[in-house]
Order: structure tokens, then C-alpha cells, then sequence
């Protein structure tokens, strides 16, 4: 990035040579490249957050526009998300990929802010071991999300704004965003423990 003295400097190079041309800072053209060329720092600055904000995990003046484009806020961040749970959940959106896979939904979770397990579950068949959950072939279309109780998003500092909470406990938006994309003939169970 270039400060505002690097553009000046840059600006009376720039000017031609003669006695109309005065170079001393302290003259009215010196004082009107000094303006110029803090017009010209402010843009360099705002350039390199415009590069920042192009990517979703870093974005934050663009969050509106990625929120759009992506089909967000919707009901599972509930009335007042935090800018942490927004950028999580535009960073989740837009790497969806699409799977089947526990792997796939756990990756997901993981990008919502979430450590969760996948438990498959399978229709009782003769030859099994004893002890094992007996049930009818629904059980072929079930899983279950491991997941603890109240998993704690903090706040960090330079990710959020000022006026959010410094802690949030809650599920709310994994269970919402996992029902959404869950496959339609499945039966999703979520396990909460400690």
C-alpha cells in the first residue's frame, strides 16, 4: 500500500519543469497535489479491503452482496446473527459442493463453526451380533448428528463489530442448515450430549 506522501512525491515528479510549475509544497499547487494525493491513498486503501472482501472468509464490507448472491439471511441464524455466524455461514453456502457422504456433511458442519460426528444406522438382518439396535428397514435411511450440547462460538477480535456478544451457545443454526440439505428420502437425528 502507498501512504499519501508516497502518491505526492509520485504527483510533483510528475510535473512538468518550467517557473508555472513550482514545486514547494507550501505553494497553492502544492497544496492542491497534497489533496490529490490523499484522494489517491484513500483509493489505494480501499483497493486492498476491495481484495480482501472478495473472498468469503475474509469478507466483510461485501457480506451483504455474498448474503445475496448466495441466498442469505435465512430463518436458521435466527432474528440477529453476528457477523462471525454470517461469514460462516456464506463461507458453508459457497462451498456446498453437493455429497451424500458422512464426510461431506461433517465438512459442512465444520465450516458452520461445528464439531460433529455421523452415526449410519442399518435394518436389523439375521447373522448380526447381539446387542445391536434391532429395527425395520426405515433404519436404512437414518443417520444421526453427534454433536456436544451448547457448542460455544467466541468472538474474535477483527472478525466481528463492535456490539456482538463475546460468546454465543447454540445449535440452532447447524440443525437448521443440515435439515435444508439433507437428502429427502433420509431420516436426520440430531444427538446432543455433553
Amino acid at each position: 500500500m502507498f501512504s499519501a506522501d508516497d502518491f505526492k512525491t509520485a504527483l510533483f515528479r510528475l510535473l512538468p519543469r518550467g517557473r508555472a510549475w513550482p514545486r514547494d509544497p507550501g505553494s497553492v499547487q502544492g497544496s492542491v497535489l497534497s489533496a490529490f494525493a490523499q484522494g489517491f491513498a484513500d483509493h489505494s486503501d480501499r483497493s486492498f479491503n476491495l481484495l480482501k472482501d472478495a473472498f468469503p472468509p475474509t469478507t466483510y464490507e461485501l457480506l451483504p452482496e455474498w448474503e445475496s448472491t448466495l441466498g442469505l439471511p435465512d430463518p436458521c441464524a435466527g432474528p440477529l446473527p453476528t457477523i462471525q455466524q454470517r461469514v460462516a455461514q456464506v463461507v458453508a453456502r459457497f462451498t456446498y459442493t453437493g455429497g451424500q457422504s458422512a464426510a461431506y456433511y461433517e465438512s459442512v458442519a465444520s465450516n458452520l463453526g461445528y464439531l460433529i460426528t455421523i452415526t449410519q444406522f442399518a435394518p436389523s438382518r439375521f447373522g448380526r451380533t447381539f446387542g445391536k439396535s434391532f429395527g425395520g428397514q426405515d433404519w436404512a435411511y437414518a443417520w444421526q448428528v453427534n454433536a456436544p450440547t451448547f457448542t460455544t462460538n467466541a468472538f474474535r477480535f477483527g472478525a466481528g463489530s463492535f456490539g456482538e456478544p463475546f460468546a454465543a451457545w447454540n445449535n440452532n443454526v447447524l440443525s437448521c442448515e443440515l435439515q435444508a440439505i439433507a437428502p429427502a428420502h433420509t431420516i436426520l437425528n440430531f444427538k446432543f450430549s455433553e
